[in-house]
C-alpha cells in the first residue's frame, strides 16, 4: 500500500452521475474503438479517484491501453469518486465480464473478495492492494517500495551539506515506514556520517492534512535536514511549502512531482502501474493468475524519475548537469539491487 497522492473531489449526485457516465461508457467506447477487432480480448480497469491530473492513476491507464494493444483487444476505464461509486463500477464491470478487470489501490480490496467469491469465473487483478484471503480469481500486484526509496535515500547522502536528512510519513507502521527508513539507510550507505530523522503526520486525516505536514517538516528543517522524503500523500503539498520556506530540498512520491513544484524537489520514487497492469493482464492470459506478484526494480516495477527518459523536461533539481556524478553512483546502487548483490532491508517484512 502506498501513501498514494491524491486530489480530495468533491461530487454532486448528479455530478457523480455524469462522470461515471462519461468515463464507463464514452470515454471507455471511444478507447475501445482504437483497440482490436470486435470479439477480441475486453480489459476493464476500474480507478479509485478521477484520473484528471493524477499521474498514478494516468499510468495505469496508459498499462490497460497497452495491454490491449498486446494482446489485440480492446479497454474500458470507469473513474471512481468515492465509495459507493467503486461499488457501482465494479459491478458494472463485472456484468460486462471482460477477461479481466484491473483495480488500483487498497480501496478496492473488500469489494475484490466479496466479487470474486461472487463471481469465480470473472478475472481480477488488483494493483498496489491484495486480498486478505487468497482467490484462484484474484492476481495481485504489489511493490517493492523500499528499493527505490533507498535510491532517493542515496541521492540525499550524496547532495546533503548538513549530514541531516529526514522523512514525513503518514504514520508510524511498517508498510508505510517502508518510505522512511529505507530513505535514512540509502543516505548512510553512501554517506556513513550521516544522521536521519522522521516525523509522521498522523491524526485524524493523515493522508490529506498538508498543514500538518508542513509543519512537520519545517521542524525537522529547523532541526537541520536540508534533504527530506515526502511520504505524506496529499500533505506533500504541505512538504513542498515547507521546503520553499525553508531553503531544504524534498522527494517526492508515486509520480514526478517536480512538475507540481519545481526548484524544490530533487527527485520522485516512481511506482510503475503501467508495468503491472500491463505484466499483470499479460499473466492471467497465460493462465498464471491467483498469485501475488511483486515489483521493484529488477521487474521495472519502481523507479526514480532521475533513472527514466524524459529527465531534462522533469524539472527535477537530479537533472542539473552538476549532479551527473550522483545519478551515475545511483544507477549503480540500483544495478547492484536489481542482481541481488545489493540488499535493502523492508520494515515491512
Amino acid at each position: 500500500m502506498s501513501p498514494r497522492t491524491r486530489t480530495p473531489l468533491r461530487l454532486t449526485a448528479a455530478a457523480v452521475g455524469a462522470v461515471l457516465l462519461a468515463t464507463g461508457c464514452n470515454a471507455a467506447a471511444k478507447d475501445s474503438a482504437s483497440g482490436g477487432a470486435e470479439g477480441g480480448r475486453t480489459f476493464t480497469l476500474v480507478t479509485p479517484d478521477p484520473v484528471a491530473q493524477n499521474e498514478f492513476l494516468k499510468l495505469a491507464v496508459s498499462g490497460v491501453k497497452a495491454a490491449a494493444k498486446a494482446h489485440d483487444g480492446s479497454q474500458k476505464v470507469f473513474q471512481s469518486s468515492d465509495t459507493d461509486s467503486r461499488q457501482q463500477n465494479v459491478a458494472s464491470a463485472v456484468d460486462s465480464s471482460p477477461d479481466v478487470i484491473a483495480l488500483v489501490g487498497f480501496e478496492f480490496a473488500d469489494i475484490v473478495a466479496q466479487q470474486a467469491e461472487a463471481h469465480p469465473k470473472q478475472q481480477f487483478l488488483l494493483v498496489d492492494a491484495c486480498t486478505k484471503k487468497t482467490y484462484e480469481n484474484v492476481t495481485c500486484a504489489v511493490f517493492r517500495e523500499h528499493e527505490a526509496v533507498f535510491l532517493a535515500g542515496a541521492e540525499a547522502g550524496l547532495l546533503t551539506k548538513s549530514k541531516k536528512v529526514g522523512a514525513v510519513d503518514v504514520l508510524d507502521t511498517p508498510q508505510f515506514r517502508r518510505y522512511s527508513e529505507p530513505f535514512a539507510a540509502g543516505a548512510k550507505k553512501v554517506s556513513p556520517g550521516v544522521r536521519s530523522r522522521t516525523l509522521f503526520v498522523g491524526g485524524q486525516s493523515p493522508f490529506n492534512d498538508a498543514a500538518r505536514a508542513k509543519d512537520q517538516a519545517s521542524t525537522l528543517a529547523s532541526g537541520g535536514a536540508d534533504q527530506v522524503m515526502a511520504a505524506a500523500a496529499a500533505g506533500n503539498t504541505g512538504v513542498f511549502q515547507a521546503a520553499k520556506a525553508k531553503g531544504f530540498r524534498a522527494y517526492g512520491v508515486d509520480a514526478n512531482q517536480c512538475l507540481t513544484s519545481p526548484g524544490e524537489v530533487v527527485d520522485n520514487v516512481l511506482k510503475k502501474t503501467d508495468v503491472a497492469v500491463e505484466k499483470g493482464i499479460g499473466q492471467i492470459l497465460d493462465g498464471k493468475g491467483g498469485t501475488t506478484v511483486s515489483y521493484g526494480l529488477k521487474e521495472g516495477g519502481m523507479s526514480l524519475t532521475g533513472l527514466e527518459p524524459g529527465l531534462k523536461d522533469s524539472e527535477c533539481l537530479i537533472a542539473e548537469p552538476a549532479n551527473a556524478d550522483v545519478l551515475a553512483r545511483v544507477e549503480k546502487l540500483r544495478d547492484d539491487i536489481a542482481a541481488g548483490k545489493l540488499t535493502v532491508d523492508d520494515p515491512a517484512a
